[in-house]
């Protein structure tokens, strides 16, 4: 595909995400009382917008990367969810917009997400309440890109847990099952995902040494992971995904808690509004998380 239609078919697919996320939750105020913050902040090559959603001063600070597919998402797809979140578990939220594909191919997304994240930890006692340590989190291809930023670094005292919500961890070439069984599952298809994939890597080859920066699951060493929070649905291309990354996580001693929705699709938690799911995921979540509060 050339480059025009590459860019037509992303902005078309962008407006359509946005208008049925915005549908989606156009009967839910979702934590309107929320103190909100828009910033610019700085990312690998220029500034990146953010939006944080202000927190308690016992809770850690939690950084987003929204879904998307590294191509149709940004703050406002995902501000009901964040919304939704920060009200529930009282964590301080930064979400971070990064760059997209096809204008931006890899590694600009993972740079972005390094970049933001090295510099909140830089300014921790600056930024909205927190009690000084950090959790990263993302859906889908956010959860590809919370997992790889916190691989970088393992040696950091502040990261404390990850949560990846249906992540994306390797190329479909790996053919897992889940591929083919739902691969006319929506709301991600496999010819989508297909196309996600293709769209983000450009030209780097999907067995290139530098593609593992991507594809976590060919990770082989998880040794001082932080905590981790993995959700996976069953009407999902990227079940298999997410399943194989809490095994091998759980394999590598790290303290791992996996949950399976056997009865939702891809995008239940954060983009199809305020449903059963969602609001089970979000308990969960906010369960999980107030393990690391502070009580002093």
């Amino acid at each position: 595909m050339n480059t025009f239609l590459s860019r037509l078919k992303a902005y078309l697919f962008r407006i359509y995400y946005r208008i049925i996320n915005k549908k989606a939750w156009q009967d839910s105020a979702v934590a309107a009382r929320l103190k909100v913050s828009n910033l610019l902040i700085p990312g690998a090559v220029d500034q990146l917008r953010a939006r944080m959603y202000h927190g308690e001063a016992d809770r850690p600070l939690i950084i987003y990367f929204h879904g998307g597919g590294w191509v149709i998402g940004n703050l406002d797809t995902h501000d009901p969810f964040c919304r939704s979140l920060a009200d529930a578990c009282k964590s301080t939220i930064m979400s971070i917009d990064y760059r997209l594909a096809p204008e931006h191919v890899f590694p600009a997304a993972h740079d972005d997400c390094q970049a933001a994240t090295d510099w909140i930890l830089a300014n921790l006692n600056t930024l909205a309440p927190n009690n000084g340590k950090v959790v990263l989190a993302g859906d889908s291809a956010g959860g590809n890109l919370t997992a790889c930023t916190a691989a970088t670094l393992i040696s950091e005292p502040r990261l404390v847990g990850t949560i990846m919500i249906y992540p994306t961890t390797e190329h479909y070439l790996k053919g897992f099952p889940s591929f083919r069984e739902h691969a006319k599952s929506k709301p991600l298809t496999a010819p989508i995902m297909r196309w996600f994939i293709d769209t983000y890597l450009g030209d780097t080859a999907p067995a290139a040494t530098e593609a593992k920066k991507v594809f976590v699951n060919r990770r082989t060493d998880y040794k001082g992971f932080p905590r981790s929070l993995v959700v996976t649905a069953e009407r999902d291309v990227l079940r298999d995904d997410g399943r194989r990354l809490g095994i091998t996580l759980r394999q590598a001693g790290v303290d791992t808690t996996y949950h399976h929705y056997a009865d939702e699709a891809h995008g239940f938690a954060c983009s199809e509004g305020p449903t059963e799911g969602h609001l089970h995921f979000i308990g969960l979540a906010a369960d999980w998380l107030e393990t690391f509060r502070s009580t002093h």
